[in-house]
């Protein structure tokens, strides 16, 4: 249980390949999270072959560790397995909705993450993707996902060739509530963040974005609003396109 607390993403990778066994145990490890009326609404598409991930590496806006990784894995919500099995059996499904598409994504996150602790426990080391969602449609057609299948995270793993330090956490106290949610004022909100906010890192990324603050760091260059709203917007058409009714 140690691995969680020393949990760390890794972005360089040795040119050491996983053993398949290995691999094949991690990815079951996955397989015993816990999920959704035991319908395990995932897959994982793993990508290994150079040309392949090369293929996907300007998807994840080209960061080096996509190429560099012996393996890369797409992690999808899916509910075409599970829809395929119901018409086999003349049942009726109705998991092409919101609903659906949010207890699939769960599904696929906790597979994932039981994946990245298997993985950690053979010393290997993991960072996941966000650009998964940002290209999504881009995934499904480089990598043939039929509806009901939709891209929700990606990992890329490996035996890390770099040992960084652990990246900060805000307090206990910032998100525990008792009993019910008891919201922030204003004082308390920037007590949560002032540690956070005084780490020589992050007044360095203030003083290279040229912002007056952390937090104008994230809304002004890491997470723009107008890109947040273009992606979304993205996003919806693509679930729509992959047959979920969001309406």
């Amino acid at each position: 249980m140690e691995l969680l607390f020393k949990h760390r993403s890794i972005r360089k990778y040795k040119e050491e390949p996983i053993d398949e066994q290995v691999l094949n145990k991690v990815i079951e490890a996955g397989t015993r999270a816990s999920n959704t009326g035991n319908m395990q609404l995932y897959s994982v598409v793993v990508t290994k072959d150079a040309a392949a991930k090369a293929q996907l590496a300007p998807l994840h806006f080209n960061q080096p560790m996509v190429k560099q990784a012996p393996v890369l894995l797409t992690i999808c919500a899916d509910i075409n397995r599970f829809n395929q099995w119901c018409e086999l059996n003349q049942a009726d499904a109705g998991y092409n909705n919101l609903l659906w598409i949010l207890n699939a994504t769960i599904d696929a996150s906790l597979f994932a993450q039981n994946m990245c602790v298997e993985a950690e426990s053979h010393g290997l080391g993991i960072c996941y993707l966000g650009t998964a969602l940002y290209n999504a449609q881009e995934f499904i057609d480089a990598l043939e996902l039929p509806k009901g299948v939709f891209p929700v995270t990606a990992l890329v793993v490996g035996y890390p060739d770099q040992e960084p330090p652990l990246t900060d956490r805000l307090p206990l106290e910032a998100v525990v509530h008792q009993e019910k949610y008891a919201d922030y004022a204003a004082e308390r909100i920037a007590s949560l963040h002032a540690e956070k906010e005084s780490l020589e890192s992050s007044k360095q990324f203030v003083k290279e974005n040229n912002k007056q603050n952390l937090a104008q760091v994230f809304t002004d260059v890491r997470y723009k609003k107008a890109d947040n709203e273009l992606f979304s917007a993205k996003l919806m058409e693509t679930l729509r396109k992959q047959g979920f009714k969001l309406d």
